[in-house]
């Protein structure tokens, strides 16, 4: 005896010739099933659910791949209806495949006049990699509904039934590649051979164009990027079973190369924890929206949270990335976008695409993105080189953070003063565990007295590299405090003329910086002749406050401990510098605080929030 064949083995066929596999277009799961089971099937024949008159674009488009083209047909009322050369569709795809194995192809889908497109809410394809394609096929059908009779859907669905009898009898054995939507009722309307319309004659040939490198989010179903992947593993030969995935890393991880390459920092927040929490984020957000993989705005999202608009923006540009683009120069080039297009300087066109069913919700994410360099030229050109002042914002948090640094000093002086005794009646300030246990055979307990600390914090100096470069940190400036809550800063900086970010907004980053606070008037350090021992940057910062200190304790932030020299400068001043690591503070404030802001004048500040990026 045999075992009983699966319920959905046969699910597909149509009589003993014809074997259906319906799709849901734009799915690079599908896309890659219908490859695997093409090269299985052992067909002599592939018919795909496309009119006659897109064929030799189409074929011709195939030629050019893996760069981008659409063959576009203009119908009546001007509106344009195009056929993507993607090669994450499945149709596209299988079309690719019978070429290279020289299968004969047939477009059998009714030519129209007016293309109507349709718009479904599909699960999420990423299911293929868990269940088969009958299963997966079989399950949705009890939610696709059935088009209206003599609908255009319907009278395509009657036609590719007819052109399928036409097809069996000149082959043994023919592949049909058609939607989903469609399936039941071409099956329906072969068992019945249910009438057929004539097919309407096309307005006029189809014409192909490449697609804008600009514009391809628009074109393709996959982020190209991970279109991109799919076409480069095809070509060195490699799996791409979980392309979908692993995608989002490398993207992620080209998104964080963009961003410190742009921004040039060594001390980020983008490290391998932040990345754990952002995928985590991320799976969270997909999940409750129904999904198995994310989208680009809910990567974008997760990624502005966890790395501010700079890192959301570097993640976009990584995932439009498709270095393939190329090949088409022959062709006129169109620019596409939601549903709309531009045909060279000709105006904006009415969009519709016979390959994309899925509906989509198109949603808004507020980024602030660079100028580009025309608009950089124009800033500068603008700028009043007499008018100078900072951003409020920012200069509350490096005064919050100026705070903090000082109580860590005075906590530091305090507890250079403590000393321990035996335990009689009071804890005093807590039990020293050290002298307690070094002294346990005794059985005494000891207690530590915290005295007041002595002398108060008037300077820090934060250096936030070591040894920084003179040619990169040019700008070197004395700020004055606007009122009695802020201090006096001098500071070695990147040049906010390199980094207009708006009119009148320049963007800079700290090398190094001291504050004095009581803020008081002092001269241009930088212009100083009574400074002579520091050589480099930071020494002749760190000079500066222990020559205008009034106080005998400096705060000193940097990453690591200050060497001989430094100490040896101290020690001529009468001063003690007071070391504080800078891994003590997390590096998303690290970053905050470096990053600055310059304004061309206080007017600015009305309107600089539109521009300056959130970290």
């Amino acid at each position: 005896m045999t075992a009983p064949a699966p319920a959905t083995e046969n699910v597909f066929a149509l009589g003993e010739h014809i074997q259906v596999l319906p799709v849901v277009h734009g799915s690079g799961h599908f896309t890659r099933e219908v490859r695997q089971r093409l090269l299985a099937s052992g067909c002599d024949c592939l018919a795909v659910c496309l009119p006659p008159e897109y064929e030799a674009t189409v074929l011709r488009g195939l030629d050019l791949l893996p760069a981008i083209t659409i063959s576009c047909v203009e119908e009546e009322d001007g509106t344009v209806t195009y056929v993507p050369v993607d090669p994450s569709q499945p149709v596209i795809m299988a079309l690719r495949i019978a070429r290279q194995e020289n299968i004969p192809c047939e477009f059998i889908d009714l030519s129209v006049q007016n293309y109507q497109p349709r718009k479904m809410d599909f699960p999420d394809t990423a299911a293929l990699q868990q269940m088969s394609m009958e299963k997966l096929a079989v399950s949705m059908l009890p939610f696709l509904p059935k088009p209206e009779k003599n609908s255009q859907a319907d009278l395509r669905c009657r036609w590719m039934a007819h052109q399928l009898h036409r097809l069996e009898i000149e082959h043994k054995k023919v592949l049909f590649i058609c939607s989903i939507l469609d399936w039941p009722w071409i099956k329906q309307a072969y068992d019945e051979r249910a009438p057929y319309p004539n097919p309407e004659r096309p307005p006029q040939l189809p014409t192909l164009y490449s697609v804008h490198p600009d514009t391809l989010f628009f074109a393709l179903s996959e982020f190209p990027y991970i279109t991109y992947l799919y076409e480069h593993r095809r070509q060195t030969m490699r799996s791409d079973k979980n392309v979908a995935i692993d995608g989002v890393k490398e993207i992620l991880i080209r998104a964080r190369e963009r961003y410190l390459q742009k921004h040039r920092v060594r001390y980020h927040n983008l490290t391998q924890q932040s990345f754990q929490i952002f995928l985590q984020y991320v799976r969270n957000l997909t999940l409750m929206e129904h999904r198995l993989t994310p989208d680009l705005y809910t990567l974008a999202v997760a990624a502005k949270q966890i790395g501010g608009d700079p890192f959301a923006i570097a993640l976009v540009e990584a995932a439009r990335e498709y270095p393939y683009q190329e090949g088409a120069d022959e062709l006129d080039t169109v620019a596409l976008g939601i549903d709309q297009a531009t045909f060279g300087d000709e105006g904006p066109v009415n969009m519709k695409n016979r390959l994309s069913e899925t509906a989509q919700v198109w949603r808004t994410l507020n980024l602030k993105p660079e100028p580009d360099k025309l608009k950089k030229q124009d800033y500068r050109y603008r700028w009043n080189p007499y008018g100078q002042c900072s951003w409020p914002p920012e200069d509350e948090k490096i005064e919050n953070l100026n705070s903090h640094i000082r109580e860590q000093t005075r906590h530091l002086l305090a507890h250079d003063l403590a000393r321990s005794e035996k335990f009689t009646t009071s804890v005093k300030d807590g039990i020293d565990l050290r002298d307690t246990l070094r002294n346990w055979h005794t059985g005494d307990i000891y207690v530590k007295e915290i005295p007041p600390s002595r002398g108060n914090v008037e300077v820090v100096v934060m250096l936030f590299e070591m040894e920084p470069q003179p040619d990169r940190y040019g700008w070197r400036q004395t700020w004055y405090a606007e009122h009695e809550n802020e201090s006096t800063l001098c500071f070695f900086a990147t040049n906010y003329m390199d980094n207009l970010i708006g009119p009148g907004i320049g963007e800079a980053t700290y090398g190094g910086c001291m504050l004095i606070y009581p803020p008081r008037p002092i001269p241009n350090v930088w212009e100083d002749p009574r400074f002579s021992m520091g050589e480099t940057l930071e020494e002749r910062l760190l000079e500066a406050g222990l020559f205008h200190s009034q106080e005998r304790h400096v705060a000193v932030v940097s990453p690591g401990a200050p060497p001989a020299s430094w100490r040896r400068m101290a020690r001529h001043y009468k001063k003690r510098l007071i070391h504080l690591p800078l891994k003590r503070l997390s590096v998303q404030t690290v970053e905050r605080v470096r990053r600055f802001h310059v304004l061309n004048g206080k007017h600015i500040r009305s309107y600089a929030t539109r521009f300056i990026q959130e970290l």
